[in-house]
């Protein structure tokens, strides 16, 4: 069989994003086993250079790394990949906030996979997302990218109607591709992982209630109301702690843990482990997603899949991904967020056949969202490019 080679254009490892990482590789491990397409797959990502990090008077300080950033990704990546063009047959960006990439590919086989709108903001609405001169550039060369590519994929329907309004992209050159579930995310105990997220936060599984949040903590998070919501709780559910996974506060959010009084009453976990992460969902009593924006939301539907039920913001893109599983606030609103979660925590104690019936409910709408069914959809779209 004679095979069409296809590269995977990954983020740099080094800048640390979890859900960009985990989409290249799913999508390389199905790729992998896909023996009838006439495909081979290769991930294409060179390693960053730590120019700036690596002087004495710069190590470790984050001007360091955002200049290393800039210089990998605008100079020394291009000209990596330029070498390589000839490789490959085609080729597939996995996050659009390399999209700039595009410019170094052949014309017409480049997909680019579009996550959210967040890269452009400062282009859309310089009013509310203003960036220095020098990031809005690098936005617009990048859409420039963006707009050269053969196909766009999003994994939301979401995604894609906000491109079409915002006239960033055609309509007819995308399709939706909804992300997939990872295989340690279940609801069976995994006595390995279990003991680990034990130790990680120092009690046993239903020693108290917790509450979970999953993801970074950038402004669209609206950790704000997260933090408000559970101050709000406590008051009903004094022994409740909040777990925060995928990054660290911010100072202004510190502060105000500090103004709330809940410095002691939350953990903060660094990026773990697939299984652990799994079972820091399983033992959760909550999982709640308080973003303004979003284009998929993984924790959803990772948070179902391990059996615990989510509350989130009532946005399309949550709205998409959790069905009638999910139960869903107004965005921003601590006083509908708090009477919700504090409703779901009773439920929890007082109906277990409530519960039980929300729990499976969320299990079948994980069901949906599968990896391999991921790979099959990005398949037929190579395969319709190859042939074009």
């Amino acid at each position: 069989m004679n095979f069409h080679s296809v590269g995977i254009i990954c983020d740099f490892a080094e800048e640390n994003w979890p859900s960009m990482d985990l989409i290249a590789d799913m999508l390389l491990q199905h790729l992998e086993t896909d023996h009838v397409s006439g495909l081979r797959a290769i991930r294409l990502c060179p390693r960053m250079v730590p120019r700036f990090g690596s002087l004495p008077i710069l190590r470790r300080t984050r001007l360091a790394y955002n200049a290393d950033r800039l210089v990998n990704r605008m100079r020394d990546y291009p000209r990596w990949l330029r070498s390589r063009v000839d490789v490959f047959d085609l080729f597939h960006v996995i996050d659009h906030s390399y999209a700039h990439l595009v410019h170094q590919l052949p014309a017409g086989r480049a997909i680019v996979t579009c996550h959210d709108l967040d890269a452009f903001r400062c282009i859309l609405d310089p009013a509310v997302h203003q960036r220095s001169k020098l990031l809005e550039g690098l936005a617009r060369h990048a859409l420039r990218g963006f707009r050269k590519a053969a196909w766009v994929t999003c994994p939301s329907a979401a995604t894609r109607d906000a491109l079409v309004v915002n006239r960033l992209f055609p309509a007819d050159r995308m399709t939706v591709v909804p992300n997939g579930v990872h295989p340690s995310c279940k609801a069976q105990p995994d006595p390995a992982a279990d003991a680990e997220a034990m130790r990680l936060l120092g009690r046993k599984a239903g020693e108290t209630i917790e509450l979970l949040h999953v993801g970074s903590t950038i402004a669209r998070k609206r950790i704000d109301v997260l933090l408000r919501v559970f101050a709000e709780v406590r008051t009903e559910f004094p022994t409740v702690r909040l777990v925060q996974v995928g990054g660290p506060f911010t100072p202004a959010q510190d502060s105000l843990l500090r103004e709330l009084e809940l410095a002691n009453s939350v953990d903060v976990l660094p990026r773990l482990e697939r299984p652990v992460l799994a079972a820091v969902y399983r033992r959760a009593a909550l999982v709640l997603q308080t973003s303004e924006a979003e284009g998929f939301a993984l924790p959803v539907i990772e948070a179902m899949a391990c059996g615990t039920p989510v509350l989130a913001s009532d946005i399309p893109a949550l709205r998409e991904v959790g069905g009638r599983a999910a139960m869903y606030c107004p965005m921003g609103e601590i006083a509908a967020w708090t009477e919700s979660a504090i409703a779901l925590l009773r439920e929890r104690e007082r109906e277990p056949e409530s519960w039980c019936a929300r729990r499976v409910a969320g299990l079948n709408q994980a069901k949906k969202f599968s990896w391999a069914e991921y790979a099959k959809k990005m398949i037929g779209i190579y395969q319709g490019l190859l042939t074009c």
